[in-house]
């Protein structure tokens, strides 16, 4: 008989495991529209479950402990549809004037530096630089948030149920299990570190919203709270949800005012982006997110692409989750070593290598 080629072997494997990843990756693309709100559901559920987990410590009933929880959840949801809501509409419906008014002023910009000797083609402008197509970015990004709105009652089910059938979990999964308490221990560091990341992103990203709201109500720009809501949300996709959330008020501020009201709305933006970004938030943010950077980038682009908007909110626990699943297996915790940040090696390594080496 032939021996087996254990490098066919590997290579067979690998080939298998791609064209798995290719099919899940199509497949939760394809399913987005159900697969998101269970999603947003599920670290919801874990976002509040300490809340219903301390109720009950203090003597509360598993039944009264939820509804307070639920009850809770549903005025941040109505609240959140209130302030984003009736901005919303009544921006979408002045876009198609904010759009010509800013053709217009870029068309006179245009015609300034062309006086000054800066000849540039306007075609060029309009198909590459096009400051109306962020505007309509914009839109596009309201519009699917407000329809995950209307998705509401499902999501506030889902949690509910979630939160129901956490306390049973760790019984189901420890009958299901081999090797169930490694992976319960994996599970709730994991949780953990999803609930910190969390709950701080969410107090920052809420201060930094409240700030940018206040700043642009001082400078006059149309719908300040709009653009407050729409900095708190974007700031929990890391590294460019900021950027993009200033683009649309700094083209307003433009549109407005002109350069010097859009250079004001810049620094605001950027004075509170670094005092609360840089400072504030890696102060209290403490232990890292066990990520390397260059994989929090990836990660955006790769849940936004796969899930939308939602995915790029959710991309760092998504990637998280990710890799406790890698971590708690042999076969793939190379992987989860490979998502996460720099690491040391064993001292030992380098002893065992000089020996050989001399030898």
């Amino acid at each position: 008989m032939l021996a087996e080629d254990p490098g066919r072997d590997v290579g067979g494997r690998l080939l298998i495991s791609m064209a798995a990843f290719v099919v899940i990756v199509a497949g939760m693309k394809a399913a987005a529209p159900l697969l998101v709100p269970f999603l947003l559901a599920l670290f919801i559920a874990i976002i509040i479950a300490p809340a219903f987990n301390g109720l009950q410590r203090l003597g509360l009933p598993a039944g009264i402990a939820l509804l307070a929880v639920i009850i809770v959840l549903v005025m941040v949801i109505m609240l959140f549809g209130t302030l984003l809501g009736n901005s919303m509409d009544e921006f979408l419906r002045a876009l198609p004037n904010y759009q010509a008014r800013l053709r217009e002023t870029t068309t006179g910009m245009i015609q300034w530096l062309g006086n000054r000797g800066l000849e540039i083609s306007g075609e060029t402008v309009y198909q590459y630089l096009d400051p109306g197509k962020a505007m309509k970015l914009v839109s596009n990004l309201l519009r699917n948030m407000g329809g995950l709105l209307t998705n509401g009652f499902l999501i506030l089910i889902t949690v509910t149920f979630l939160l129901l059938e956490a306390s049973s979990f760790p019984d189901k999964w420890r009958v299901a299990s081999r090797n169930a308490e490694s992976t319960l221990a994996n599970f709730r560091a994991g949780a953990s570190n999803i609930n910190h990341y969390m709950g701080i992103k969410t107090l920052t990203s809420l201060a930094t919203g409240i700030a940018i709201a206040a700043w642009l109500f001082v400078l006059g720009v149309d719908y300040p709270v709009l653009w407050g809501t729409l900095a708190f949300l974007l700031n929990f996709v890391p590294n460019i949800g900021s950027i993009i959330a200033a683009v649309p008020a700094v083209v307003l501020a433009l549109v407005q005012a002109g350069v010097t009201q859009a250079l004001l709305v810049m620094a605001g933006y950027a004075v509170v982006n670094i005092a609360i970004g840089t400072f504030a938030e890696p102060r209290f943010m403490g232990r890292g997110l066990g990520l390397s950077t260059l994989v929090v980038f990836l990660s955006l682009v790769f849940w936004g692409w796969v899930l939308g908007p939602v995915g790029m909110l959710l991309s760092v626990p998504l990637t998280i989750t990710v890799k406790i699943a890698l971590d708690s297996h042999t076969g793939t915790r190379w992987m989860a070593v490979m998502l996460g940040p720099r690491v040391t090696p064993p001292e030992d390594a380098g002893e065992q290598a000089a020996p050989e080496s001399a030898a």
